[in-house]
């Protein structure tokens, strides 16, 4: 009969082997897999620098002959009046009028009407001198002398303020996010009895800009949060 002792001693042998093999490699990848995923986030206050601000006037009349030229010298009025503050022609654009015919209204109340037509003129300062225009539009009362009634609220002409230098200011806001990151990333390695290792993965994460609060519309608030993978090393 067969003596079957040395092939079991090295099958024993083998097995063994490939026990600690297999708990070797599990280990490794367990250790490669461990990771923590932590967000940094960046704000900035930053003054607007470009407004756009429509000044408004509505006029009334039966004759649109006469009507035209009534908003052809409430134009230059209001251009020349921009002008003397400080503006450049080529901020200023003329908006064509809107004209309502009041008696053509399907509900309007056509005998109570002393005028057929209502006239809405619209014109449009689009400018980066935002300071300029703030003051402005405190002083557009100074029209009224001039004979012009400027009209608000209306939601469709209000003013806006916008912030248009993001690439100025992303590197250094994304600087500071990934900074935050770390900086979280660290104290979670730290609380687990870990070392942080590289970075594995990260995103940007989408910037946004909105108005500080209600009250100043000129000043934005910029954020960014970024998402950033580290891995960790016993």
């Amino acid at each position: 009969m067969k003596n079957f002792r040395i092939e079991a001693a090295i099958l024993a042998i083998g097995l063994l082997l490939l026990g600690v093999f297999i708990e070797k490699g599990f280990s490794t990848f367990a250790e490669r897999d461990r990771s923590v995923s932590v967000k940094g986030l960046a704000e900035m206050e930053v003054p607007a620098n470009k407004v756009t601000w429509p000044l408004v006037y509505k006029s009334l009349g039966n004759d649109l002959g006469a009507l035209y030229d009534e908003i052809k010298r409430s134009n230059q009025t209001i251009i020349q009046f921009l002008k003397e503050k400080g503006l450049d022609e080529k901020e200023i654009s003329v908006n064509a009028p809107e004209i309502i015919d009041l008696k053509a209204e399907r509900y309007g109340n056509t005998q109570a009407e002393n005028y057929r037509y209502n006239v809405t003129t619209v014109i449009t300062v689009t400018s980066e001198k935002v300071d300029l225009v703030r003051g402005l539009i405190s002083e557009q009362g100074e029209l009224l002398k001039r004979g012009i009634a400027i009209t608000s609220g209306e939601y469709r002409y209000n003013v806006q303020y916008e912030y248009t230098d993001l690439n100025k200011i992303k590197p250094q806001m994304i600087e500071e996010a990934t900074k935050n990151a770390r900086e979280a990333a660290k104290k979670f390695a730290k609380d687990s009895d870990s070392e942080l290792g590289k970075i594995r993965h990260a995103n940007q994460g989408q910037f946004s800009i909105n108005d500080r609060d209600a009250n100043t519309p000129y000043i934005k608030k910029v954020r960014v949060v970024t998402t950033v993978d580290y891995s960790l090393n016993n």
